[in-house]
């Protein structure tokens, strides 16, 4: 009895670390930052630091220059464009990438390896094909004829958020593809063969059998790469900042726009927590919606 009980102790020990880990560098920052949000906090004048209640998001709402509605605007389309463009072309790909062929394995290293570059260095990369002056894609437009003058992707507003959504969607497709990819190769081939039996064609199998199979994975995935959209303002920093005049500002770069330039962590910390909150209500939806779409089939 005496060692069981030291035993057990002894696994309940191993969680420790791991607690400690979790507390230092997620549950203490959050706990933190949700505190900052409540106060006026801005290194302008540290003395006058307090708590002020809702006054940060006051400010936030009712800013005169920045519209917090064109703000939540941008981050929706930002947000679901870029998540379904994803999804579609990521899954695409994997379904392309499921039957073996020649040289099947450097071709997924190339797709793969972008993800594992910089999403700043992405911006920087697309921000040179965009450029109105000497961009690649304006010299491909013009040549062919499809334009006669050059047009400053990044610099009108019209063109402006389609151009980073264009980007980020050619940054995530890897994620996706190597998810699903992953998923597909576990569905039995039995299955398969039972819905050719039935008289099933490849988009009823697509629609019948495989997306039903490997629907965890796509819960999951789409979950996380919401969220990761969401707090990715690591494109549009690279190719537009924000601008021009807002049409690319979305929540992460206004709250980072607050803490590098007007050295406002109050006002910034409030914008993460509304990024908390958004998140946490679409995540709990999210989950119970597709939670009863799995209770029906």
């Amino acid at each position: 009895m005496g060692t069981k009980r030291i035993g057990g102790r002894a696994h309940l020990w191993m969680f420790v670390p791991a607690i400690l880990l979790l507390s230092v560098f997620i549950y203490f920052p959050v706990v933190r930052g949700i505190s900052i949000a409540f106060m006026r906090y801005t290194m302008l004048d540290l003395s006058q630091t307090r708590f002020n209640g809702f006054d940060n998001f006051t400010a936030i709402f009712t800013n005169p220059n920045i519209k917090f509605t064109q703000i939540i605007f941008n981050t929706a389309v930002w947000v679901f464009i870029s998540l379904a463009g994803q999804f579609i072309l990521g899954f695409t790909l994997a379904l392309l990438l499921r039957k073996p062929f020649r040289g099947r394995g450097i071709y997924t290293g190339f797709v793969f390896y972008t993800w594992a570059l910089s999403g700043f260095a992405i911006g920087l990369v697309w921000s040179w094909l965009f450029n109105g002056q000497f961009g690649i894609i304006n010299d491909l437009l013009m040549k062919t004829g499809i334009i006669n003058t050059p047009i400053g992707f990044l610099s009108n507003p019209r063109y402006a958020m389609a151009s980073v959504i264009i980007a980020n969607i050619w940054y995530g497709i890897p994620f996706f593809a190597i998810m699903l990819l992953a998923a597909l190769q576990s569905v039995p081939r039995e299955l398969y063969e039972s819905a050719e039996i039935d008289g099933a064609g490849k988009p009823r199998q697509l629609f019948q059998v495989t997306i039903p199979y490997i629907q965890s994975t796509i819960t999951s995935t789409v979950l996380l790469r919401f969220m990761w959209i969401m707090n990715f303002p690591d494109i549009i920093y690279g190719m537009t900042g924000g601008g021009p005049a807002n049409a690319t500002n979305i929540l992460a770069t206004e709250m980072i726009n607050k803490i590098m330039k007007a050295y406002d962590f109050g006002q910034g910390a409030a914008v993460g927590f509304i990024i908390i909150t958004i998140l946490f209500v679409f995540a709990f939806f999210y989950l119970r919606i597709v939670a009863r779409k799995e209770l029906t089939l």
